[in-house]
């Protein structure tokens, strides 16, 4: 057996049709596999970067042409019986041929393909070409036919098996794809190979069960021997001739369980799985790292509707999650080492979920080995976002094609957790005026209701499926009733403040969130507009939410002081979205054990963009990273409105008690105290306790003048409640000391307050694009001190670093 890959030598032209422009028609463009049509183009200087000011709207033609790859490789024939071509993935409408000779055609992105063709090769150069018809003909050609179908945006993404968001988003560029997305090569083999492997994990009583389910494809009918072996454990079986499938079950006493971060460590075995001929020939081999944890899913009714809590190992994980989109438009750019670093940055703000979201991708083995290594669970949609999908063919074939694959290849991870039907469109066929429209066509819930349960259930039944998301559980319920199931909060960023969330009381919040530019150095790297205002050209483009600058103002008003220029704008815009999400996030958590879950929306963006992100298009973090990092912490202190009063609410998910002396100060903005109780925390682990205020700390004598300072033990951390807004109190002007002292690890800026210092952060991207601060949004009353730990390739200026724009507070005016 052996593999030949083919990602060396190959060339890209357009096919020529009167939208290809000069400098591209009949250019043959140096092609990198894998990747895309943009990113070679790119690389050849013959587009601008999408990315950039307004120049995706220039390069819509790419996504309504035909493009061919083609290369010239070496063969040489050998003693094998059959040789494939397998390409792992093609994006997306494909016609394959090798030597002139068609071989295979391809409309699934999510999918690979194995092509025959030993008989078409011939000793010395061969010809590869793979062709690419238009996505958007094909989708168009399929909505013709079938008749239109409600989605949330004018593009025909339900109508072709391809990454959705591709066809652009409220946060994505609108880059319809074409290539050679991931690997591509030759497999040469004789009498059987491994077709697939899928190992289903149990855990019973401490004792660990392995049953490979192993599938063969045969090449000659004589009997096989499938050997497996793990943590010292072996075992053999045999696949009868002519028979194509086996199981092999290991069993292990006592395996060491696999937890998700916070909750235990992450040890892995190696898998092991070996098909011999009659002869004892070793025809292929297989080799993957599992864990060993049982999951599942609570939904029973109770007194507040009916659960929803994921049990890992049998304990009951509050999810603090974020949502994930793919992390660049164009995915040969997201590497191994970029996706380590957003994994920790998710890990570095508490977060021990990713969601996978419906209208991206399956993710890839980089994303869910770092997953496994690291105790990050995640939750992965079936493809399927905002919009009535057809259920006719050729769809239903190549969705269940497709779930078959992603099912037995993701089946071996033990950090993901659950299956997810779709994203909203259970939700949108009730709530977003699509029965009409529809007049009783398919939209896809034979997919989410009947297809991929059936196919989860038998390829997987060691996890749960849930139909989508959102989803109360039956379909008698609103699927987006939040006493049942998960449930979406999208009101508040749409319609409402933010102060709502504290009026839903959800079993799990799948997801919710809230916008804000990102850094500065970003919008710098990305728009050209000389001056940036909110409403410049380059910022318009790169906001793609509808009315989202309304939206954000509308934020602005009910909370902060009035803007004066472009920079207060961004300070307070992305301070907004850090407040939001952390309001929404303490009360959800301070619902323990009525709520067992929150989602943010969302972690992470595909190109530079105003978002819901807490990290921007450029790896950067924004505030709102900062807040998750304090409202998602193992120990959380928080003031909540309950009763018509205050309480103070300790939640604790750690393996142990937390016990501590916890005071609450009602205090004036020169440091005052009014009135102060004290209170001993005792937090049993995995729970949260309600402590009432009394009267004479819930009731301010002056809302304007006044908050409360809720402090615990010796953490470093603390809760503050304000009576009245920032655009209401009555602020003294911030008057501090700050030096800027070297470091071995950077700069340290020491600020001292004087006076009152609210939300004190520091923005050292706008001196370099290379520098990051450790902490963000520091409140602190006269005489406290923090300190910032500033990292960039070169020091950077000290004065700079303590004045406007780099240093600012809320009341720095």
């Amino acid at each position: 057996m052996t593999w030949q890959e083919l990602s060396e030598g190959w060339v890209l032209r357009a096919v020529p049709g009167p939208q290809v422009p000069p400098e591209v028609a009949g250019q043959a463009v140096p092609a990198t596999v894998p990747g895309c049509v943009h990113t070679d183009l790119l690389a050849a200087g013959l587009i601008a970067d999408p990315y950039l000011d307004d120049n995706e709207n220039r390069l819509g033609w790419i996504g309504r042409t035909d493009w061919c790859y083609e290369t010239t490789f070496a063969w040489q024939p050998g003693d094998h019986e059959r040789v494939d071509l397998v390409c792992a993935g093609l994006d997306t409408v494909a016609t394959v041929a090798v030597n002139g000779v068609e071989v295979g055609r391809t409309e699934n992105q999510h999918r690979g393909y194995r092509f025959p063709v030993g008989a078409l090769l011939r000793p010395g150069p061969n010809t590869l070409t793979v062709r690419f018809d238009s996505a958007y003909r094909y989708a168009e050609a399929h909505r013709d036919r079938l008749g239109d179908r409600p989605n949330a945006y004018p593009e025909p993404f339900p109508f072709i098996r391809k990454t959705a968001c591709n066809f652009g988003w409220d946060w994505g560029p609108t880059v319809v794809t074409a290539g050679i997305w991931q690997e591509i090569g030759l497999h040469s083999w004789s009498t059987a190979r491994l077709a697939t492997v899928r190992p289903l994990v149990t855990v019973v009583e401490g004792t660990g069960r392995v049953a490979a389910h192993v599938e063969v494809e045969r090449a000659a009918d004589g009997p096989l021997t499938v050997h497996a072996a793990l943590a010292g454990v072996a075992v053999e079986v045999t696949v009868p001739a002519g028979q194509r499938t086996a199981v092999a079950t290991l069993t292990v006493a006592d395996p060491e369980l696999w937890w998700p971060t916070g909750y235990g460590e992450q040890p892995l075995y190696d898998l092991e799985v070996t098909l011999r001929a009659a002869d004892g020939r070793t025809l292929d081999a297989w080799s993957r790292r599992i864990g060993f944890r049982s999951v599942r899913l609570d939904t029973a009714p109770d007194a507040h509707g009916s659960a929803f809590t994921l049990h890992v190992n049998e304990v009951p994980v509050f999810v603090r999650g974020v949502n994930w989109i793919p992390d660049d438009a164009f995915p040969n750019r997201v590497t191994r080492c970029r996706l380590a670093e957003r994994f920790g940055q998710a890990l570095g703000a508490n977060v021990n979920l990713l969601r996978v979201w419906g209208g991206g991708r399956y993710e890839s083995a980089d994303f869910y080995q770092l997953a496994d290594e690291l105790g990050l669970l995640v939750q992965q949609d079936f493809l399927f976002a905002c919009a009535a999908y057809p259920e006719e063919e050729p769809f239903r074939t190549e969705v269940e094609a497709e779930a078959r694959e992603q099912v037995t290849r993701l089946a071996v991870h033990p950090s993901l957790v659950l299956w997810t039907g779709n994203n909203e469109n259970i939700w949108g066929w009730h709530d977003w005026d699509w029965q009409e429209p529809l007049a009783g066509r398919t939209w896809g819930r034979g997919y989410y209701l009947d297809l991929l349960p059936r196919i989860v259930g038998e390829l997987d039944p060691t996890r749960p499926y849930w139909p989508g998301s959102p989803w109360s559980g039956r379909e008698d319920l609103h699927p987006n009733d939040p006493a049942h199931g998960t449930t979406h909060i999208w009101d508040v960023w749409n319609t409402d403040d933010y102060l709502r969330y504290r009026e839903y009381r959800p079993r799990f919040v799948a997801e919710f969130g809230y916008q804000a530019p990102p850094a500065y150095a970003t919008l710098r790297r990305s728009i050209s507009d000389r001056p940036l205002a909110a409403d410049s050209p380059g910022m318009a483009h790169h906001q793609k939410a509808v009315d989202g600058d309304r939206k954000l103002q509308r934020g602005l008003d009910a909370h902060l002081p009035v803007p004066v220029d472009f920079d207060d704008w961004h300070y307070y815009t992305q301070l907004n979205q850090a407040r939001a999400v952390q309001v929404g996030v303490e009360h959800f958590r301070s619902l323990r054990p009525v709520c067992m879950g929150a989602i943010v929306w969302q972690l992470n963006d595909c190109w530079p963009v105003t978002s819901w992100s807490a990290v921007d298009g450029d790896g950067r973090r924004k505030p709102l990273w900062y807040a998750l990092r304090r409202a998602y912490a193992d120990r959380l202190l928080t003031v909540q409105p309950r009763g018509g009063g205050l309480a103070l609410v300790a939640v604790n998910e750690t393996a142990g008690a937390w016990r501590a002396p916890a005071t609450v100060t009602r205090l004036v903005l020169d440091g005052e105290p009014r009135a102060k109780t004290s209170v001993e925390l005792d937090v049993p682990p995995y729970s949260s306790v309600v402590l009432a205020l009394p009267a004479e700390l819930a009731r301010p004598d002056e809302a304007r003048r006044e908050l409360l300072v809720a402090e615990a033990g010796d953490t470093a951390e603390r809760a503050l409640w304000f009576f009245a807004e920032d655009r209401e109190v009555e602020w003294p002007a911030a008057e501090l000391d700050a030096t800027v002292e070297p470091a071995d690890d950077g700069q340290r800026v020491r600020v001292t307050a004087r006076t009152v210092l609210r939300d004190l952060t520091v923005y050292p991207d706008r001196l370099d694009p290379s520098a990051r601060v450790d902490q963000a949004l520091v409140t602190l009353l006269p005489g406290e001190s923090a300190t910032f730990t500033v990292r960039a390739d070169a020091p950077l200026d000290p004065v700079a670093l303590t004045r406007r724009p780099v240093l600012r507070c809320v009341n720095d005016r």
